[in-house]
This record gives structure tokens, sequence and C-alpha cells, in this order.
């Protein structure tokens, strides 16, 4: 029996369990304007909310909410997502989860709408972690470090060191290739220097990202994932990681 695919439509309810005024129920796949016409009579204009109602097979009305169309690439999934704000009851969330369900999605796994941001390039691992912190963050402090990730203070420090590093070894390559060519002098203690440097910027950049697992709430280890949570990527998604340049 085949496994779940990242070509699947996925649906799932984007909120906390429990009763609520809103709830919203998210789906994410190729295409979606059929499903969307089938759903709600009708496709909403790309990232404007519509009031909608939500309808069944036989077109009997599930709720009475607000509907949002993001068509690929321009979403968080980097696919076609449409999200379906309506009343924050288990029971609705759950009719309108099912609707969806009828109409060819599947349930998403934990964390899979952010591993599809992931594989389409529209957040790279750092990013994609963050997202669990900023959820999980037991304080101001800690929400802030991580919306600073998200937003990709940290992959640009990456980005920076890991470019300096390239950098040096090349010169220090070309030193040691071609002694008696004119390039760029470079002598011992410089070089040793600037690696130092680097090593020290290394360190910081380790400590600061051992922040984020230490402030988040107690008791998130072992604890479920709700399905279609935003969470951390599956092992596999890391894998991909080291493998992307």
């Amino acid at each position: 029996m085949a496994g779940p695919s990242d070509t699947d439509v996925i649906a799932a309810v984007g909120t906390a369990p429990g009763r609520a005024g809103i709830g919203v129920v998210r789906v994410s796949g190729k295409k979606l304007e059929e499903f969307a016409s089938r759903l709600l009579g009708g496709v909403p204009a790309p990232r404007r909310a519509l009031r909608a109602i939500f309808r069944g097979a036989a077109g009997e009305p599930i709720d009475d909410g607000i509907a949002l169309f993001f068509p690929a690439p321009a979403s968080y999934t980097g696919e076609d997502v449409l999200e379906l704000q309506g009343h924050g009851g288990p029971v609705v969330l759950g009719m309108i989860l099912r609707r969806c369900l009828e109409l060819g999605a599947r349930l998403a796994e934990p964390g899979e709408f952010t591993r599809r941001a992931f594989l389409n390039d529209k957040l790279d691992l750092a990013q994609a972690e963050a997202v669990a912190d900023l959820i999980d963050a037991a304080t101001e402090a800690a929400a802030r470090c991580a919306l600073r990730s998200l937003r990709g203070e940290f992959s640009e420090v990456i980005g920076n060191l890991e470019k300096r590093l390239v950098e040096l070894r090349m010169l220090v390559e070309a030193t040691l290739d071609f002694p008696e060519e004119e390039i760029d002098q470079l002598d011992r203690e410089d070089a040793c220097g600037r690696l130092r440097h680097l090593q020290e910027e290394v360190s910081r950049s380790l400590a600061r990202g051992r922040q984020g697992p230490s402030q988040r709430t107690p008791g998130r280890i072992g604890r479920p994932a709700q399905r279609g949570k935003i969470i951390t990527p599956q092992p596999a998604c890391r894998r991909r990681s080291r493998h992307r340049h």
C-alpha cells in the first residue's frame, strides 16, 4: 500500500483543540480551484477574504464563514492554499474537515504544511525550526528570538559565515598551490587570526541556536503533535537539507 505523497492535497484543522469563536481549516495542494468551487460555489479572488457558505455534498450548508485563497507559489507552502475560517466548535470544524476529505484531500501528517514549505524552498531548515520555537515560546524574549530566526536573521548569519570560510579556504589553497604567483598576501598570522575570529562567531551562533529549545514550554517533549500543526519538519527533510547545494 502506497504511503502519503508530497503531491497529495492535504487538509487539517489549523487551530488548537477546544471551543472558540473562530476555527481554521487549511488545505494545501496543486490546482485547488475546482476543490474550492465544489466547496464554496466559486473560487475566491487571490488573497482577498470572501464570506462564503461551506457546503456539503448535496449542497446543504455546513457553516457560514470566511474563505481565503492563496495561489501558488505565493503561499505558505508554495502550493495553492485554501484557508477556511469557520465557527470554532469541534463539531463544526469536524464537518468542514470531513467535507474536505470527501473532496479528495487526505488528513495532513504532523508538521506536513511546514515540511512542504521547506521542500518548496519557502523556508530553510533554520526558519522551519523557528516556527516550532515560536509556537512553544515560554517567554516574550523567546518569542522575539524565534521570530527573528523565522524572518531569516539566523540564516543570514550562517550564510555569511559560510561565505567567509569559503573565501578564506580559497585564499589559503591559492597561496599553497601557486606560491610564486602574485596573489593577495595571506601570511600565516593573518590566516590564523581570521580563522580564530570565525571560530568565535561560530561558537556564538551555536550558543544562540541552543536558546530556542531551552526556552520552549515544559512538557513539549513527548507531547503528541496535532495533525497539520506547523512544527519542525520530519527527519527526511533534515536529510534532504544536507544535499540541497
